[in-house]
């Protein structure tokens, strides 16, 4: 690619700056987000006049800095121009939500559990005690048996 004249380079800034203002405006092409790339394809230009050529700067670094800057500018504000980075941001609150309710019911169940175990000893220990209690009432012989009224 050979260099570009004057009145390319003002068509293509122009091209460039109308592509900025559809993506940030929430006008993304399917397939594509609001970045550099879907930019340069929107304006027609290739995205390596984005970056800069060894020493000196790139032709349209300029457009890339005000586009990252207006975008960064936006997603600060709240307003995300990608619907793609709204939906990440949604899914990364779900997900500490949902995994702030895992530990939660973890923790539930682990008091649950360790409820469960003291009744279920405590239950033993009464029903060894009764036990022990029968066998010593009848070993000593001074224990009768009451009818009830249904056994007459």
């Amino acid at each position: 690619m050979g260099r570009i004249t004057g009145r390319e380079r003002e068509r293509n800034e122009a091209a460039l700056r109308a592509a900025m203002d559809r993506l940030l405006s929430g006008a993304i092409p399917p397939g594509g987000g609001c970045d550099l790339k879907t930019l340069a394809a929107e304006a027609g230009v290739t995205r390596t006049g984005f970056y800069p050529k060894g020493e000196r700067p790139g032709p349209y670094q300029h457009l890339a800095e005000e586009f990252e800057r207006r975008r960064a500018a936006m997603t600060e504000a709240g307003q995300i121009p990608d619907p793609r980075d709204a939906q990440i941001s949604r899914l990364k609150r779900q997900n500490a939500a949902l995994r702030e309710r895992l530990a939660e019911r973890d923790t539930q169940a682990a008091q649950h559990e360790a409820f469960k175990r003291r009744a279920i000893s405590q239950l033993a220990a009464q029903h060894e005690e009764i036990q022990r209690l029968r066998s010593t009432s009848l070993e000593t012989g001074n224990v009768r048996s009451l009818r009830s009224g249904r056994q007459r």
